[in-house]
């Protein structure tokens, strides 16, 4: 009876003794070509040069390897990878729920949210709630969008249009400023307020917690390609 138990299958590359072949195309340390050598002479100059004997090419006849340092070559490897995913930008649509009749302190504190987010390029979903009769005045909630957009304009623009969806009136707001070059420059500014610090050892607190949230901002994260998430941000909150 067959039985599969499982485990992972390694992508690592064969290394020394682990490569089981008569030969192999051997490239030297800095990338020169020294031919079709046997196992064993290729394994007895990667001791020599205190290097590994690597496999870089197993569907070749014969595998292709390489001497190097395999410790070394994967702690570059590992270093690059970090930094395409530090440098890779993830678009987030991010929301705010407003009421029609909306308190003016509460409207300036979510627009700061608006502000904040479309500073770090991300688009702003705004919903606009409708309770009981305030559903017969859709023109309230129409104009309080048309008023956000008016006051954040400098940063961002409206993506789609103010829509009825049920109780719900929705409008996205889009950032004039790409992700990319968010990240960019909070990440500048933080440097600039490190190196301040530095030469001004007495940094006040508000300066330092400024900094932890550039520093958050700037090591935002996502996976190998740009994916949208509609799902309400942290900061979202009803009126």
């Amino acid at each position: 009876m067959w039985c599969y138990r499982g485990g992972s299958i390694s992508t690592e590359p064969r290394i020394n003794d682990r490569i089981r072949v008569p030969e192999v195309r051997l490239v030297g340390p800095s990338g020169e070509q020294v031919g079709i050598v046997p196992l064993a002479k290729a394994l007895e100059l990667a001791q020599e040069y205190d290097l590994d004997l690597v496999e870089v090419a197993a569907n070749a006849r014969p595998p292709v390897c390489k001497l190097m340092d395999y410790g070394k070559f994967k702690y570059e490897s590992a270093m690059k990878a970090r930094e395409a995913r530090k440098n890779q930008a993830h678009t987030v649509i991010k929301e705010m729920k407003l009421r029609p009749k909306i308190d003016p302190h509460d409207y300036d504190t979510k627009k700061g949210h608006v502000v904040r987010f479309l500073k770090q390029g991300d688009k702003v979903k705004i919903t606009i709630m409708f309770r009981g009769r305030e559903q017969s005045r859709p023109e309230l909630g129409y104009r309080l969008l048309q008023r956000l957009a008016s006051d954040v304009e400098d940063l961002g623009f409206i993506e789609s249009n103010p829509k009825q969806d049920g109780r719900n009136m929705i409008m996205v707001l889009g950032p004039h400023k790409k992700k990319t070059e968010a990240m960019a420059e909070a990440r500048e500014a933080q440097a600039a307020r490190k190196a301040e610090a530095k030469a001004n050892p007495g940094k006040s607190q508000n300066a330092a917690e400024t900094d932890s949230v550039d520093e958050d901002i700037a090591d935002e994260v996502a996976t190998d390609e740009v994916e949208t998430a509609e799902a309400p941000a942290e900061a979202s909150a009803e009126a």
